[in-house]
Parts: C-alpha cells; structure tokens; sequence
C-alpha cells in the first residue's frame, strides 16, 4: 500500500499501542493491533503504507476512542467504523463483512462464517483470510475460531493469548478448565 494522503495514529490501548491508517476520507485503510510498542507500530505501518504521515487523529477520533474503549472494557463496536475495503480481494472482503457483525462477546467458527457466505466447505480459505486481516480489531478476527470452537492461531503479538486475552475482555464465556487447546464453549444465550 504505498497510496499518497494517507495519516495515522498510534493509539494506546488496554492492551498495548495500536495504530489506524487512514486516507482523506477518513476511512479507515488499515489498522494494527500491537506490535511491542509504539516504535514498533510506527515501523509495521510503514513498511506496509510506505507514503502514510503520523498525525493526531482527529478525523478519526470517534474510531479511535471505540477501538481504546472494546480493548479495554470489552464493551461497543467498531462496526459502524468506515473502511475503504477497495484494495481487498472479494472473497476477503465478504468474509471481513460477515465478521464485522458478529457483535462482542459472541464468536463463530471458520466454518460458521464459511456457512454464512453459502460457501460451506470453504473453512480454510476463511481461515487464511483472517490471517490477511489488515484491519484488526476493526474487523474482529479474535471472534473466528477454528473448529470444535478451539482458539487457533493469531498473527497479533502474543498470538493465541492475545485473542484469549480479548475474547475475555468482551465477556465470551469461558470454561473455568482450560486444556492445552485453549477450548472455547459456546456463548451462552
């Protein structure tokens, strides 16, 4: 992504600094979750958005103070957040769409959002379009997980922990036993 026009912000989190990108629209185009510190943000943002400037982040201060807030309080969505998803490949882009509304504290697995897209058997491809995710937590990949509800992996820092850690924050219910594969039950209605 080395689009002219684009700022962001690194923004402290319950959970470390994290960073939204955005173009003059004030759409989001990116974000990250953290990546060690905020040096560290700054160098992962620009190695994938090259031409972006660090700026305060007025226009998308709202976003901002909902993405502090959902890390912190597990409370709020970020689905009504604007994202310009125009350099995203289709597939992605449905399947970031299905996930944005799966609301805090809730989740599926890859195969129920392979389902939701009438693509049942496309578990996998759903999987690794999470991995592609470039607007984390905004499109809430930490809500997906693999089948027989286990975690799975994370590319975020921290990796499955980090999706525990949020997870738990939004309220999912967890078992008060955790086995090695880190099951997730079923969110009670």
């Amino acid at each position: 992504m080395a689009e002219e026009g684009l700022e962001f912000a690194v923004i402290p989190t319950a959970i470390g600094e994290c960073a939204l990108v955005w173009n003059a629209a004030g759409e989001i185009v990116g974000s990250t979750l953290p990546h060690g510190g905020a040096d560290e943000v700054r160098r992962a943002v620009r190695s994938w958005c090259p031409g972006a400037v660090e700026a305060p982040p007025a226009p998308v201060e709202a976003a901002a103070a909902a993405l502090a807030r959902l890390l912190a309080e597990g409370v709020g969505t970020l689905a009504d957040v604007p994202v310009d998803m125009s350099a995203v490949p289709d597939f992605d882009r449905r399947v970031y769409e299905v996930v944005r509304a799966i609301p805090p504290g809730e989740t599926r697995t890859y195969g129920e959002v392979a389902a939701a897209l009438g693509a049942p058997g496309a578990a996998q491809a759903v999987g690794q379009a999470m991995g592609r995710n470039p607007f984390p937590p905004i499109v809430p990949c930490h809500r997906v997980l693999a089948a027989g509800r286990r975690v799975g992996g994370f590319s975020a820092r921290g990796g499955p922990r980090t999706k525990v850690r949020m997870l738990e924050t939004e309220g999912s219910t967890w078992s008060s036993r955790r086995s090695s594969t880190c099951e997730v039950p079923r969110p009670v209605p």
